[in-house]
């Protein structure tokens, strides 16, 4: 959404983005990003570090928040075509309280870039809670070969939620459990402390190894990738649909394309978890996984 000449500046903090991206991949968690769009020749302490540093005190402030989300709804009111558009993605949801909820629960940072900037990866090791959770980096490539233009992005943001992990693994693991479950909801923490304690009972030699965007279940291999959101855990594990359809019924199994399960290095798939509800399916599963990665 291209909302830059509609919203004013008290409405994100004096600070305007140069778009507002609705991710409705997956419908049952969608994802809410603040886009901004950067050339690395830019002085970054002058330009680009003030301006998302001001993102990051909008969504700390509740009243900002919903300053946007009103004009994020009269936006798509007073424009039919995405008004459909965004009925066809969130079903019969009412469109204000489906914007509010995402933005409540959803707070990511985009920045699209020429060429990398070294000073945003610095400050993502230093600012953990801010630049490390919620900034992502896309680089975006043009290249010209007489009359035929072809843009790239790397990585491809239809897989960015599951190869980053992959791809800006930090050698130097300071990362701890604690990094993982800080400001996330309780009933979430409450429930990945269940997992761990459940994971453990099948060997209690089991590694519980987090890493800057997951943590890992490893004992010879990594078998499950976990990532805590403020109101779910996503749980990439390592065993193919098929086999997953035997033990998993009361959970929906998402597929990940051909790509994404060679970044992890073999077949796998990933299960949103919200509540408790049928935890012992997953725990079957988690156990299977642990013993085809033996």
């Amino acid at each position: 959404m291209d909302l830059k000449n509609r919203i004013d500046t008290y409405a994100l903090g004096s600070s305007i983005p140069d778009g507002l991206l609705f991710d409705f991949r997956d419908k049952e968690n969608p994802e809410f990003y603040l886009v901004e769009i950067e050339l690395a020749k830019h002085d970054f302490y002058r330009h680009i570090f003030p301006q998302i540093t001001k993102f990051f005190a909008f969504f700390k402030n509740s009243e900002n928040r919903n300053n946007l989300i009103d004009k994020i709804f009269h936006f798509i009111q007073q424009n039919s075509e995405i008004e459909k558009r965004f009925k066809d993605y969130s079903g019969e949801k009412e469109i204000y309280k489906t914007i509010k909820d995402i933005i409540e629960n959803s707070q990511n940072i985009l920045i699209i870039m020429d060429r990398e900037k070294e000073e945003i990866y610095e400050l993502m090791k230093t600012y953990t809670d801010t630049w490390d959770k919620m900034v992502t980096v896309e680089i975006l490539k043009q290249y010209t070969c007489e009359n035929e233009i072809i843009f790239t992005l790397d990585p491809d943001f239809e897989e960015i939620e599951f190869i980053k992990p992959i791809l800006q693994n930090d050698s130097e693991n300071t990362y701890s459990e604690n990094f993982h479950i800080e400001g996330i909801d309780q009933k979430i923490v409450n429930l990945y402390e269940q997992i761990k304690e459940s994971v453990l009972m099948f060997n209690p030699n089991i590694k519980i190894n987090p890493q800057k965007y997951y943590i890992s279940l490893r004992e010879n291999k990594n078998f499950a990738y976990l990532e805590t959101r403020k109101r779910k855990i996503r749980i990439v594990i390592m065993l193919s649909p098929e086999e997953a359809e035997k033990i998993i019924k009361k959970h929906k199994i998402n597929k990940l394309s051909e790509g994404v399960q060679n970044f992890y290095n073999g077949p796998c798939f990933y299960i949103n978890l919200e509540n408790k509800n049928d935890l012992e399916e997953i725990i079957e599963i988690l156990k299977l996984a642990r013993e085809k990665q033996k």
